[in-house]
């Protein structure tokens, strides 16, 4: 057959300028600018031999196209079979447009399986810029989105604290739904560790399992380790089960091998087994907790107390008689610990209100709370009550409006609310200086807390109050879309009587009303957010805290965040963060995170990036403080993407999507 020919056999189809059929081989022979093509590839050659009876295609000196991730090369030889799989001798593989091989695979045999998106080759060496940077005998490598056993791209860094750094993970595709990294790590100053990891999910559970052990540490002279483990399992008829455990094997773990102030500043890990189910009236959660402390700073008598077990109970029936609204709340948990006291305690909580209206615009809500709680004391002074108790009523009126109008009589799309609310509260004195303090603190005053009925967090304390709180909220809306481009709140609580009921060592709270608190937030445009929150008192008691953070977006690869953080007696702290385009292939990020109490940088790095059409780079120079006492680490981080194919070096894409918000790492 002359002058074009052409083959199809379903979505495969081949053409070629001449073609001899072999009815013996059940084979066609094509010639002269031979091409093929299937949903995943194109090939192009100068010969080719058609096995149609096998389905199979061999082509001579071919070069090929990949479209699921515009992979190509060529090859001394080429076939592709049936089922989507090609094998390739004496080849060389690139995602580069054809004007550039910034970076080539060249290997002595390679197959790629296009259906199940992974490649492996035998002889392999990696060339970036015509210079060899990697050479492995057999190397597997995805060319789509599919998971694949074999060992991943190392990771390579250093730091102050732990020397030089090399990580080789190996990912296990045990099966669809479970799979395992298992990553050695050397650290030269340290030794060698082995992390793991297990991940698994069926129809009824899922979680993770992930452990780290050093041997043997050369700086702490000893064996360390890590273990976490997080579990859900959904059962039939509502029930769920959550498990999350953490231990360390010593106090310093987090400051040496995490790598981060936010890590090394724990001072407790929490593990716990919970079971909760819903219904639309109930609601019941049990647990049993404990907690690693790992700050050798806190005193034993300064922990945290487990809870074996703590029992809680919900329920709540709307619309009855009048329509009130019934309520219930209960718990029973047993507080134990190896110094102080310990027992049991029992709340009962029934709560009855009375919504006075249905109506949007408006609601006044009186409602009627009984709180009894009963403890059973264990390790308690001579002459102390061991069974002591309070009962306390709690009533309270919630009164609230919503006001809207159209800006600009209506002649645009936005709306500016009004919605004014007002909570009254009053708890009559009752003494509870014999009550134990298992889990009450005093939380920090915001939006939510200004409306709450008790000034405690916790049952262990309920204060005697006469108390009015009252705040404004207004919004500007764009009714078209929905977006809030304005909200501001203000709001204070005002005290009518002296509050008598204190935790132990607190003063007694004299104050005729609590600080302001503020908080706005702009979102006028979609490049540009602002959020400001403040909280500050009256007369001489000034700031008590105020944070604000700023976020320019103009697009997608241009972010600059810039916040304020400060708490009176505890914190005043900067921070500034960025990724920026400065030329059409060069990109700039960075952080500066500064204490102005201690004057002195918390964390800082800064970073180019460079992007080419099927390469980029990344270095970046870190100093931050590590540990509690302020011991600093720094390290340099190098990282080199390869499009389509992996990337080499440290894994610096991580430590800026922690860094800078809105950070991605994908390239264009």
């Amino acid at each position: 057959m002359t002058g074009g020919v052409l083959l199809r056999q379903g979505d495969r189809l081949a053409g070629a300028d001449e073609a001899v059929y072999e009815p013996v081989n059940q084979s066609l022979l094509l010639d002269g600018q031979v091409r093929f093509e299937d949903p995943n590839s194109h090939v192009e050659s100068d010969s080719a031999e058609f096995s149609y009876g096998l389905g199979r295609i061999r082509f001579e000196g071919a070069s090929f196209l990949l479209f699921e991730n515009n992979g190509r090369g060529a090859a001394d030889r080429l076939e592709i079979n049936q089922a989507g799989r090609l094998e390739l001798d004496d080849v060389s593989y690139t995602t580069c447009p054809p004007e550039s091989d910034d970076w080539v695979i060249r290997a002595r045999d390679i197959d790629l399986d296009t259906r199940e998106g992974v490649g492996t080759a035998k002889g392999v060496s990696l060339r970036f810029q015509g210079v060899p940077i990697l050479y492995s005998p057999y190397l597997s490598f995805p060319i789509g989105d599919a998971r694949k056993t074999g060992v991943l791209t190392p990771e390579v860094g250093s730091s102050s604290r732990s020397g030089n750094e090399i990580r080789v993970p190996f990912y296990w595709n045990i099966a669809p739904n479970y799979d395992a990294t298992i990553t050695p790590r050397l650290l030269t100053d340290r030794g060698w560790q082995i992390g793991s990891q297990f991940r698994y999910l069926t129809n009824t559970m899922d979680g993770e399992v992930y452990g780290e052990y050093l041997g043997s540490d050369n700086k702490f002279n000893d064996s360390r380790s890590m273990i976490r483990v997080q579990h859900r399992t959904l059962f039939e008829g509502g029930w769920r089960n959550l498990l999350h455990f953490q231990e360390v094997s010593d106090n310093q773990y987090f400051e040496d091998l995490g790598g981060s102030l936010t890590v090394s500043s724990i001072t407790h890990l929490d593990r716990r087994m919970s079971f909760d189910y819903h219904t639309d009236t109930w609601s019941l959660f049990g647990q049993v907790q404990d907690f690693q402390t790992i700050d050798e700073a806190i005193q034993p008598i300064d922990e945290p107390y487990q809870r074996l077990p703590q029992l809680l109970v919900n329920g709540y029936w709307p619309d009855r008689w009048l329509g009130a609204q019934l309520g219930i709340e209960g718990e029973l948990v047993n507080f134990d610990r190896d110094v102080g006291v310990t027992g049991w305690r029992l709340n009962v909580a029934p709560q009855l209100a009375l919504p006075l209206s249905r109506n949007p615009g408006w609601f006044i809500t009186p409602a009627v709370t009984l709180d009894h709680t009963r403890y059973d004391l264990d390790n308690t002074d001579p002459g102390e009550d061991a069974e002591p108790s309070r009962t306390v009523p709690i009533s309270s009126i919630d009164v609230g409006l919503i006001l809207e109008r159209d800006i600009n009589g209506g002649a645009t799309n936005r709306v500016m609310t009004l919605e004014p609310r007002m909570l009254y509260v009053h708890i009559p004195e009752r003494d509870q200086d014999d009550l134990p303090v298992f889990d009450t603190i005093t939380p920090d005053l915001n939006l939510v807390s200004l409306y709450r009925t008790n000034r405690y967090l916790g049952v262990d304390r309920i204060a005697d109050t006469d108390q009015v709180s009252v705040g404004m909220t207004s919004r500007i809306l764009d009714t078209s879309s929905g977006r809030e481009l304005v909200t501001a709140t203000i709001g204070q609580t005002r005290y009518l009587s002296v509050s008598r009921v204190t935790l132990p060592d607190e003063p007694q709270f004299i104050d005729d009303s609590s600080d302001y608190i503020a908080e706005v937030r702009f979102g006028l445009s979609q490049n540009l957010n602002f959020d400001v929150g403040h909280q500050w008192g009256q007369a001489d008691r000034g700031t008590t805290q105020s944070q604000a953070r700023l976020q320019y977006r103009p697009a997608t690869n241009k972010i600059l965040n810039v916040s304020y953080r400060f708490r009176r007696d505890s914190l005043e702290q900067g921070d500034i963060s960025w990724s920026w385009p400065i030329a059409e292939q060069w990109n700039i990020v960075g952080r500066y995170k500064y204490s102005f109490r201690e004057e002195e940088a918390l964390e800082e790095f800064v970073g180019v990036e460079y992007e080419s059409c099927c390469w980029g780079l990344r270095l970046v120079s870190r100093r931050h403080i590590s540990t509690r006492d302020g011991t600093r680490d720094s390290s340099i981080g190098l990282q080199l993407v390869l499009k389509g194919l992996s990337s080499v070096g440290t894994a610096a894409d991580k430590m800026l999507e922690r860094g800078i918000l809105g950070y991605s790492a994908n390239l264009r």
